[in-house]
């Protein structure tokens, strides 16, 4: 349905095939709301290492976070890596869309891990596939296949630019692509690059100016570094490409901007069907590739046994889209050679566009659905998220590109987030209760560096995370916890506008409904943690505060819904409809049955009607919002992946039609059907949607200064969401006692830890003692792979 191709099935794994010429396409044209218009449409794909954003361009832009925020190459205004192929007595041509054979469209085909491009002239057949290794390996790897149609001499030209770009929250950035693309390293850090030649390979070594000292490095990151913090990237970066096999030439040369551009390239003769095979690998040089084929042959077996598989009548599109959403998710992890462990950093114009890791409770919940899939990693990301913090249980909001927290300085306006602890509880609760992995809240995990401070357990910074909630951020008059400067909704609380509020009224006095009735179901979940644990004092004092939560978000009920907030006699929510506190009202039980199918019924017809791609997060519309030209985006009324969630999860357990079609909505296969002209929301997409009252319907958001439209790919909510809440409408959940409900739904999900079928049977891998709430009752296992029948025999 998709103006610019269709999905297909290789090596077992979904695809899509952009076979569109998208210059002919009047509306392949969109508007990144900050630096002009572009046809350039781009997926990220990656490994626990780097990400690699291909385009339709036939360009790549290679992204690596070990050290910061950091392009390897950056946009400019698409990517680079492209074969290039002199015919003898013919054209010259290439990978790249601008410079292919005049009339014809080469095929570019997106994979979960890698990318391919077919093209070919009168004589000439082209194969280029780049793969992103399985694992932490920092480098792409390319397959070139050239078969010729006709007998054929040529030269064929492997080409990539290397063009660093520092991000970093502060630092000004450029008003055009191209500018973005030289405000780099290059020009922030007084880098430049040495090339130099192997056997088999070009190298660019980045180069430290010897007049760099310590104050210049101090003001660029606007504040002392600690010492014990790589200073920015740590060690120099070196940037290689090699070819994995002989007969080639070595060919380093520099673009304009100084930037050096690798190249390798050999001559051949093809006859009428013969296949030639060349390799090559680009990025951080490490290691060595003795045999690319059986490289690339055990990468993608991998991929294939990792990513999860889902079948289900009601939602058939899961089928496809449950194992792409882990693909895409996966692919957005990177080791932290600073905090240790892997980030998951939100990216889209976050990182690309702010130049910061945030906000923390983002990572948190997108590390949720991969306890089900690839638990090591739902851990890792834990233990990297807690590194952020300050021993006294403080999370900041977000850590700049440099991976400096810096007490939240990177972001002051939001510097006293007041939910993130709540994220991390969660997380922690559900990995668990999932895996018995008892273990892993015993070992020792460190604070941010800057703190200087000696690693404690696991467990022991979630007690400090605990304890910062209760007395720190603590409750106001009304019994609901503090705003402070934001919740879920940063730096803003439902319609403090219209209520005459500032938002520094808010930080000073404002509550949280929002915040109260999700603590009131993450805190039990949390107290069955310290219950295992054996700390009983705290589980007690978890239980006993949920509870002044759930009593006090019961006592917010209008009639028709839940308030949002309150700041002194102000009720926040009276006279419109906020999404984000009805899930968790129902979830908590602070809300009755009566009150639960009541509510979803209104949330049905006031935030669902007309609303293709789901739920809105407001209603009605503020009519400042109107006025201003963008209602139903952002939080004036757009459509959030993480509302979505909550609300499918709420739904399965009174109203599982709703919570099913709400699923529906918000598929890749619903917006290309709605929206086939618009390509995020085919492949990727952003943190919400524009619903239909906005100018720019099924895009994303753009406020003046910063647009998430200028990168609307590849926020990590449009794949975790979609996973989570398909496990939860297969009745999958953490319980108070500690203890996984496991009861089946509307389909079948499988992955190498964790599976389940429609009719509640299953399996999990367990690493410890797990309790397992089956449709037949209790069971329980040590460790190993401990299975449940759907019902007691």
């Amino acid at each position: 349905m998709s103006r610019y191709g269709s999905w297909c099935v290789i090596d077992a794994l979904p695809a899509f095939r952009y076979s569109a010429d998208q210059d002919s396409i009047a509306e392949a044209e969109w508007d990144t709301c900050m630096v002009g218009k572009t046809r350039r449409h781009a997926l990220g794909i990656g490994n626990r290492r780097l990400q690699a954003y291909i385009d339709n361009q036939g360009g790549i832009s290679v992204f690596d976070e070990t050290y910061g925020l950091r392009w390897l190459t950056a946009p400019n205004p698409h990517g680079t890596g492209f074969s290039i192929v002199e015919e003898s007595d013919g054209p010259r041509w290439s990978t790249d869309f601008a410079n292919r054979i005049p009339g014809t469209v080469p095929t570019r085909t997106f994979g979960p891990t890698w990318f391919r491009i077919e093209a070919q002239s009168e004589r000439v057949k082209l194969e280029r596939t780049v793969l992103v290794p399985e694992g932490e390996i920092p480098w792409l790897l390319i397959r070139v296949r050239l078969t010729g149609l006709a007998p054929v001499r040529l030269r064929l030209i492997e080409e990539w630019a290397v063009r660093p770009r520092f991000l970093n929250v502060g630092v000004a950035q450029d008003s055009s692509i191209e500018q973005q693309a030289q405000t780099s390293a290059h020009a922030m850090r007084q880098v430049h690059y040495d090339c130099t030649t192997t056997p088999r390979g070009v190298r660019a070594r980045e180069v430290r100016s010897s007049d760099l000292d310590e104050p210049t490095v101090r003001s660029l990151a606007e504040s002392p570094p600690s010492p014990t913090i790589p200073t920015v990237f740590g060690e120099p970066l070196v940037l290689m490409l090699e070819a994995l096999g002989g007969g080639v030439n070595c060919a380093p040369r520099h673009d304009a901007a100084r930037h050096p551009v690798l190249s390798l390239d050999g001559e051949m003769n093809l006859e009428e069907g013969e296949t030639r095979e060349l390799w090559f690998r680009f990025g951080v040089e490490q290691g060595s590739c003795a045999d690319p084929e059986a490289l690339y042959s055990s990468s993608l077996r991998g991929l294939l046994e990792r990513l999860p598989t889902a079948t289900s009548t009601a939602l058939p599109m899961a089928a496809r889209e449950v194992p792409w959403h882990a693909a895409i998710l996966t692919g957005g992890a990177c080791a932290d050679a600073v905090l240790g462990g892997h980030t998951l950093d939100q990216a889209t114009g976050y990182a690309f566009g702010l130049g910061l890791n945030g906000a923390a409770r983002d990572p948190l919940q997108h590390a949720l659905p991969l306890i089900y899939t690839e638990p090591d990693l739902a851990l890792s990301v834990l233990r990297n998220t807690l590194a952020w913090g300050r021993p006294d249980g403080y999370l900041p909001w977000c850590i700049d590109g440099a991976k400096q927290a810096r007490g939240g300085a990177a972001m002051p306006a939001y510097q006293a987030a007041s939910d993130l602890t709540l994220w991390a509880l969660w997380l922690a609760a559900e990995y668990a209760a999932a895996t018995g992995d008892l273990d892993a809240f015993l070992l020792p995990a460190p604070f941010h560096p800057e703190h200087a401070f000696a690693p404690v357990s696991v467990f022991e910074h979630l007690r400090r995370n605990f304890n910062y909630l209760v007395n720190n951020i603590g409750l106001g008059p009304h019994g609901h916890l503090r705003v402070l400067d934001c919740d879920w909704a940063d730096g803003h609380m439902g319609e403090i506008k219209r209520a005459g509020l500032t938002r520094a009224d808010v930080a000073a006095r404002g509550e949280s409904v929002l915040n109260s009735a999700m603590a009131a179901w993450v805190l039990p979940v949390w107290a069955g943690l310290c219950a295992r644990l054996g700390d009983h004092r705290m589980a007690d004092e978890a239980r006993r505060f949920a509870e002044q939560l759930r009593l006090a978000t019961a006592r917010e009920w209008n009639g028709r819904w839940f308030h949002r907030g309150r700041c002194d006699d102000i009720v926040v929510g009276g006279d419109s409809l906020f999404l984000e506190t009805q899930p968790w009202a129902i979830l908590c039980g602070a809300a009755t049955e009566q009150q639960s199918r009541a509510l979803l019924n209104t949330i049905d017809e006031l935030l669902r009607a007309g609303s293709p791609l789901g739920a809105r997060e407001c209603w009605p519309v503020p009519a400042e919002e109107i006025s201003s030209g963008r209602p139903g985006e952002a939080l004036a009324g757009g459509v959030w992946f993480s509302l979505q969630m909550t609300l499918i999860w709420a739904a399965a357990r009174f109203s599982p039609e709703l919570a099913q079609d709400e699923w529906r909505r918000f598929t890749l296969t619903n917006h290309t059907n709605v929206y086939p002209d618009v390509w995020e929301g085919t492949l990727s997409g952003p943190d919400a949607y524009n619903a239909p009252a906005s100018r720019r319907p099924g895009r994303t958001w753009a406020f003046s200064g910063f647009a998430l439209q200028q990168f609307p790919i590849n926020c990590l909510h449009a794949h975790a969401q979609p996973l989570l809440s398909y496990l939860r409408l297969l009745g999958v959940e953490p319980l108070a006692d500690g203890s996984l409900r496991v009861a089946g739904g509307c389909g079948d999900f499988r992955s190498r830890t964790f599976q389940i079928s429609a009719d509640g049977g299953g399996s999990l891998s367990a690493r410890g003692p797990v309790k397992l709430l089956t449709r037949g009752g209790l069971v329980t296992g040590s460790s190993g792979n401990v299975r449940w029948p759907a019902r007691s025999r």
